[in-house]
């Protein structure tokens, strides 16, 4: 009740400007010991996954929390883990204003936002402030590339961010899918794939030894796939043993929402209209993983029910972004709720 309240405040206003203040209250409830206002205690539905353990399985998507400047805020909302990022080595500022459209006739969001943020050095301060990790709160960071970094260069940049978050990180997500980026998603591509995937491997391994820790890698794909495409990404896993993977990323595509307002903004369109089609991808490579990679599912959950599918189609845990834009912590508790009464994943 209280944040369809809110909203309709924070929807009056651009999106962006909205998505800032909204941010910095959850922070100020926290901080002031006012979180219960908005969100009930967190549900205990503990599951295993990439030998870490979650206390629920709905996490936070990252691109909500860029920067990581509100992680013990957004905690306190009855997440099971949060993603952090997508965090780049160098500040940048990201593409032109306005970049955020929201269109809620289809409980729809498109951004173009580019990965704008403070660098990798600012998101780790920000970590290392945070009372979460501290406690054993399940922190993934989310790693990406500059966007002037020449993408025969690309590699570098995630080794640079993998080497400097690690020691901070309970996971960390390789981002190759987001749209905003150019070129990014040639990287999903066979021969860059499988280079990329065998040097973060590497210094994985060197990293664990470094840390006396092993932090599982994840990769984070897109829901623009094809079928031929989804079976290379899911070999380039197997093959790479890598820790996990995010299905999916936000699409290129425009369901549902090409004739409404705002709906052919250039960016990536999440919310709702993406639901079938990343849920469809996240199927599809859990049957070609055949259960030796894990999957997060996440794209268009709004309710209890959409959770509970991505677990069908072969998730382990679930993370939310725009639902939580469109419902608020409600949203959080309904899904983890929803998942605690679901048979858990073997």
């Amino acid at each position: 009740m209280i944040y369809s309240l809110l909203r309709r405040v924070l929807f009056s206003m651009d999106a962006e400007k909205a998505h800032g203040i909204a941010l910095n209250g959850i922070s100020l409830l926290q901080a002031s010991g006012l979180s219960g206002l908005v969100s009930d205690r967190p549900v205990d539905d503990t599951v295993e996954v990439m030998g870490i353990r979650f206390p629920n399985r709905v996490g936070l998507a990252a691109g909500l929390d860029k920067n990581g400047a509100h992680i013990d805020g957004l905690a306190a909302l009855g997440f099971g883990h949060i993603e952090i990022g997508t965090t780049t080595p160098r500040p940048q500022a990201g593409n032109p204003k306005p970049r955020i459209f929201r269109i809620p006739e289809a409980r729809a969001i498109i951004n173009r936002m580019g990965f704008n943020n403070g660098g990798v050095d600012a998101l780790l301060a920000n970590v290392r402030k945070a009372e979460f990790p501290k406690k054993g709160g399940v922190l993934g960071i989310n790693i990406g590339k500059n966007a002037d970094t020449p993408m025969e260069m690309a590699a570098e940049d995630y080794l640079t961010c993998l080497d400097k978050v690690y020691g901070q990180a309970s996971y960390v997500t390789v981002n190759i899918s987001s749209p905003n980026t150019r070129n990014l998603r040639e990287l999903q591509q066979d021969e860059a794939l499988d280079d990329l995937l065998a040097r973060l491997k590497a210094a994985q391994q060197r990293l664990a030894d470094q840390h006396g820790r092993y932090v599982p890698l994840v990769l984070k794909i897109a829901p623009d796939l094809d079928d031929p495409q989804i079976g290379t990404i899911a070999a380039a896993l197997k093959r790479h043993r890598m820790d996990g993977v995010i299905a999916t990323n936000t699409t290129l595509s425009r369901p549902g929402v090409e004739n409404l307002p705002n709906g052919n903004e250039a960016g990536g369109l999440s919310g709702a209209p993406v639901f079938r089609i990343s849920t469809t991808v996240l199927g599809k490579l859990a049957h070609a993983l055949a259960g030796e990679v894990p999957l997060i599912g996440v794209g268009g959950i709004m309710k209890g029910e959409d959770a509970r599918a991505k677990i069908s189609a072969g998730a382990s845990l679930v993370q939310i972004y725009s639902g939580f834009i469109y419902r608020g912590p409600e949203l959080v508790r309904e899904a983890a709720e929803s998942l605690r009464t679901q048979a858990k994943p073997h």
